[in-house]
């Protein structure tokens, strides 16, 4: 299964993730995973699409709480000490609509992990979204476009475990060509991605591009 895609950024300055509506990732169900993405405006315009729903999807376990038997304890919060970014995680699933769950405007300093993909650490493409901006003002990956090769991202679980994970690259990309294999894609690796909106803003207001980070585990 793959996604489409159009998370997260700022105001444009230069090729940074933005956002100030929501990440939203429309999904092709069983087997194609197509990841759409969709970008908040740029802070100051308010549009209809600038609320989402609460939290996680109905149905998953709650992030912090019992892993369901013979399932790896969910992830709990991420770490990258290079940049100053520590965000608890709340659930992403798939909403009534077929598109991923994101974290709501109001929450922009909130991550969100999609629980579609590998539990950080595990084998698989494990991915982060978060805003970088929103309405509200600045967001939790607002400076993951100075994030470094080789930078320490950190995922906690809800028994304290934790995964450490070495930056390998990043890109920025239009919308329109979202890399959904190599993002969501199945791999041996036990890989992370984060993902915000990034590059300048269209006559809408929204970001054009998505910012990918691509790790895998120490």
């Amino acid at each position: 299964m793959s996604p489409v895609h159009r998370p997260v950024r700022r105001r444009a300055t230069r090729p940074a993730p933005a956002a100030a509506r929501l990440v939203r990732v429309a999904l092709v169900v069983p087997v194609a995973l197509a990841v759409l993405t969709g970008c908040s405006s740029a802070p100051g315009k308010t549009t209809a699409a600038a609320t989402s729903s609460p939290s996680a999807a109905t149905g998953t376990p709650p992030s912090g709480g019992a892993p369901r038997a013979g399932q790896p304890p969910a992830p709990a919060e991420v770490t990258v000490p290079s940049l100053g970014i520590t965000s608890s995680l709340m659930e992403l699933g798939l909403d009534t609509d077929g598109t991923v769950e994101v974290p709501p405007a109001d929450k922009g300093m909130t991550a969100g992990w999609y629980t579609g993909g590998a539990v950080p650490g595990e084998p698989g493409a494990a991915v982060i979204i978060g805003h970088n901006d929103t309405r509200f003002g600045k967001a939790v990956f607002h400076d993951l476009n100075k994030i470094t090769e080789g930078a320490d991202i950190t995922v906690t679980d809800a028994r304290g475990g934790t995964a450490h994970f070495s930056v390998t690259a990043t890109e920025s990309v239009s919308k329109g060509s979202f890399p959904t294999e190599k993002v969501y894609g199945p791999t041996a690796d036990r890989a992370l991605r984060l993902i915000t909106c990034d590059g300048d803003f269209d006559a809408e207001g929204h970001p054009v591009n998505n910012l990918i980070v691509y790790a895998t585990r120490d």
